[in-house]
């Protein structure tokens, strides 16, 4: 397993609460669309095995043609001891990431693509629209759909309406207003509905997908092919996972 030891390049406050890393690219890492990766901080690898409470599992916000790789996360004032550390962290500092791969690349399958997330998990969402804004080839149009309760929604100049571009962005600061969105983007029975969040999110999205006749096959999750099955395959009498 190769672990890159990568510098802070610069780091930028998205809102009061969330921040992105921008940390040098070594010359030979490349990532697509849709990663994520194990994102380290100094002392994960001292022991005989690693401590895990200095890793994490997070996306990165950027694409490999804009230099850098992005790590956007949200920072609260009461928070774990990992991003305690993060917060104290400084340009110059040193931070390893390994194990990188995508759950989430962009099908280009000639459908409408459906990204649906819940507050930070948008970060997952931002390569995927760069990606189709620069070339759209095979995907009819793409909707993106944000809940952020904090109304400071994450990447406004990304995330704007394009209409030249088939591409539409809607925030909503509430849960009633966003879970309406989705039953009527749900009438779409042919669409892809990418969905990112916590867990609970997760279950709440199928659950309304499945209800509204979206098939499993339609649902892209950022999880490992088993974990994906397990959110996937609970009885809709049954009303989510038990």
């Amino acid at each position: 397993m190769q672990v890159y030891w990568i510098k802070i390049n610069k780091i930028i406050q998205e809102s009061s609460e969330v921040r992105t890393y921008l940390l040098d690219c070594p010359q030979d890492f490349t990532w697509e669309e849709g990663s994520h990766t194990h994102f380290a901080l100094e002392g994960f690898n001292t022991g005989d095995k690693p401590n895990r409470s200095l890793i994490r599992h997070m996306s990165i916000s950027t694409l490999p043609d804009e230099g850098m790789i992005g790590i956007t996360t949200r920072i609260r004032e009461q928070c774990s001891e990992f991003k305690a550390i993060l917060k104290n962290l400084k340009v110059g500092n040193e931070v390893a990431i390994f194990k990188t791969h995508s759950n989430v690349p962009l099908k280009r399958e000639g459908k409408n693509v459906y990204l649906l997330s819940s507050g930070v998990g948008l970060a997952t969402f931002r390569p995927l629209v760069l990606d189709y804004l620069k070339r759209a080839d095979n995907v009819n149009r793409l909707h993106s759909l944000n809940i952020d309760s904090s109304k400071e929604f994450l990447f406004s100049s990304v995330f704007q309406s394009t209409p030249d571009k088939n591409f539409t962005s809607q925030f909503v600061d509430n849960r009633k207003d966003y879970y309406e969105k989705v039953k009527k983007l749900a009438t779409d029975n042919d669409g892809l509905y990418y969905v990112v969040g916590s867990d609970e999110f997760l279950v709440q999205n199928i659950e309304i997908l499945r209800e509204q006749g979206i098939k499993a096959d339609q649902i892209v999750l950022d999880k490992h092919e088993e974990q994906r099955a397990e959110f996937l395959s609970f009885d809709l009498s049954n009303k989510g996972l038990g």
